[in-house]
């Protein structure tokens, strides 16, 4: 059976060491759209907005879409991690894949999204934890996946879930 899922949360959260497991776990294909993002330069600020216009992430999902598309169609599940804190780049995402998907927002706390931050090989840096942690946090879209504790217990909690295989 072949469905998608989203794991969103804010940076530093745990999100894509939890999405790269789930893969390993459900012999799915990841995607990592924030990678995307950045490989592609659609990672910047404009000097007037607040954050990563919507447009952008929007241009990542049509770039990853064709892939998911095909690996979906081919019996596979396919894992997307992000930040994603635009409402409409999600449900772009959902209405452009029409396959089963579940969607799980990955929480923590300011405090440890910044200490998980510092703790990798390449740090975002707190001033960007928080500002990241201040967008995702304004919307909860699906279901709530407190990640604060052990990201294996996460990962547990997220397969409870899913589809037995």
């Amino acid at each position: 059976m072949s469905y998608y899922i989203i794991i969103r949360g804010p940076l530093g959260c745990g999100k894509s060491t939890i999405a790269k497991k789930l893969a390993q776990k459900l012999d799915a294909e990841y995607m990592g759209v924030d990678e995307v993002l950045e490989e592609r330069g659609l990672d910047k600020v404009p000097p007037d907005a607040p954050c990563i216009p919507s447009e952008n992430f929007i241009k990542a999902n049509e770039i990853i879409i064709p892939s998911a598309r095909e690996k979906l169609s081919g019996g596979k599940v396919v894992i997307f991690d992000a930040c994603w804190y635009h409402k409409e780049a999600i449900e772009h995402l959902i209405n452009n894949l029409q396959f089963p998907y579940y969607v799980f927002t990955i929480k923590a706390s300011l405090e440890v999204c910044i200490k998980r931050d510092a703790g990798r090989a390449k740090t975002h840096g707190e001033d960007a934890a928080r500002a990241v942690y201040g967008l995702v946090s304004r919307l909860d879209y699906g279901t709530n996946i407190d990640a604060s504790d052990s990201l294996d217990k996460t990962i547990d909690e997220i397969l409870s879930y899913l589809p037995k295989l």
